[in-house]
C-alpha cells in the first residue's frame, strides 16, 4: 500500500540529469507535478525532457548552471524567479562524491573554494536563500536537502581543507554543512511557511559517481527515490521541519549539527563566502 501524497504545483530538482535526480524527475512528472529541472549540460537536459514528454508528461522547464561557479547559481535563481509564478518544493540534490569521477585530489571551484564544499553546500545554500522569497510566497513550501549519513565535523580553522586533504572527508564535511545550515534555516522560518529537512536517501545507490568510484552499489535507486519522494510529497510532513532522516526514519545527524554556536558560525561563514541574502 502506497502512502497518500499530495502533488505540489511546482518542484525544482537540482542535479536532475543523472541518478536520484533523474529518477525523481520521472516520478514527479508521472504524478503531474510541474517541474523545473536543473543540470549543467543543456544536451543532457534536452534528452531528459524528451524522455519525459515521450512518457506522456507535460514539458518541464529547464535551467542550466554549473554549481562550481556561484555566479551561475545566481543567474539560475534569477531565471527561476523571473519565469516561475510559484515554487512549492526545492530539492537540493546536485552534488559531487568523494572520489571519481570528480577526482581524489583537492580541487577548487571557480570562486577558489574547495570543490566539494562549493558544490555540495555553498551552491545549494545560495540557491535556497535566493529562492526563499518565492518559496515563502508559495507557502506552504518545502526545502529538501539530499545529504548523507557520511558526515565529518567542520574544522573552522581549515574549512577549505588545505591540509591533509582527503576527498571522502571533504564530501562528508560538505554534507554535514548542508545539514547544519538546513537546521539553522528551519529555525529561522515558520514551519507553516517553509519547511527544511535533510535526508540520507539510501546507501551507495547505483549512480554514476558511486559506480565510477566504488564499482558496485548497495541499495537500489528505488529505495532512495521512495525516501526522497516522501519528504517532497507526504501530507503528514507538511509542517515537519528541522529534521534529518535516514531513508524514511527520523534519525540523528552528527553531534555538531546540534551545536547552536557551530551552526551559527557556519551560517555566517557561508553567507560571507556566497554573498547570499539572509531571511528577514
Amino acid at each position: 500500500m502506497t502512502e497518500p501524497t499530495e502533488t505540489p504545483r511546482t518542484v525544482l530538482v537540482t542535479g536532475a540529469t543523472d541518478g536520484l535526480g533523474r529518477a525523481l524527475a520521472h516520478d514527479l512528472a508521472a504524478s503531474g507535478a510541474e517541474l523545473i529541472l536543473h543540470g549543467r549540460s543543456p544536451e543532457r537536459l534536452d534528452r531528459l525532457v524528451a524522455e519525459l514528454v515521450a512518457g506522456g508528461a507535460g514539458e518541464p522547464r529547464t535551467v542550466v548552471a554549473d554549481f562550481a561557479e556561484l555566479a551561475q547559481v545566481r543567474r539560475m535563481a534569477e531565471e527561476v524567479r523571473a519565469t516561475a509564478g510559484r515554487l512549492d518544493v526545492l530539492v537540493n540534490n546536485a552534488g559531487v562524491g568523494g572520489g571519481e569521477p570528480d577526482g581524489r585530489t583537492r580541487r577548487t571551484s571557480a570562486d577558489g573554494h574547495e570543490l566539494r564544499l562549493a558544490v555540495n553546500h555553498l551552491a545549494g545554500f545560495l540557491l535556497t536563500l535566493e529562492l526563499l522569497p518565492l518559496l515563502r510566497a508559495s507557502a506552504p513550501a518545502r526545502v529538501v536537502n539530499v545529504a548523507s549519513l557520511g558526515q565529518y565535523p567542520i574544522d573552522f580553522d581549515d574549512l577549505m581543507l588545505e591540509h591533509g586533504y582527503d576527498g571522502w572527508r571533504a564530501y562528508r564535511q560538505s554534507k554535514l554543512a548542508q545539514i547544519m545550515c538546513g537546521f539553522e534555516l528551519a529555525g529561522r522560518l515558520p514551519a507553516g511557511e517553509v519547511t527544511v529537512n535533510s535526508l540520507h536517501p539510501a546507501t551507495y545507490m547505483p549512480t554514476k559517481m558511486v559506480l565510477a568510484d566504488l564499482g558496485r552499489s548497495v541499495d537500489t535507486l528505488e529505495e532512495g527515490l521512495a525516501a526522497t519522494r516522501r519528504l517532497v510529497l507526504a501530507p503528514e510532513l507538511a509542517t515537519t521541519t528541522g529534521r534529518f532522516y535516514d531513508r524514511i526514519r527520523e534519525s540523528q545527524a552528527h553531534a555538531q549539527a546540534y551545536d547552536a554556536a557551530a551552526r551559527r558560525r557556519l551560517w555566517d561563514r557561508s553567507v560571507e563566502l556566497t554573498g547570499a541574502p539572509t531571511p528577514a
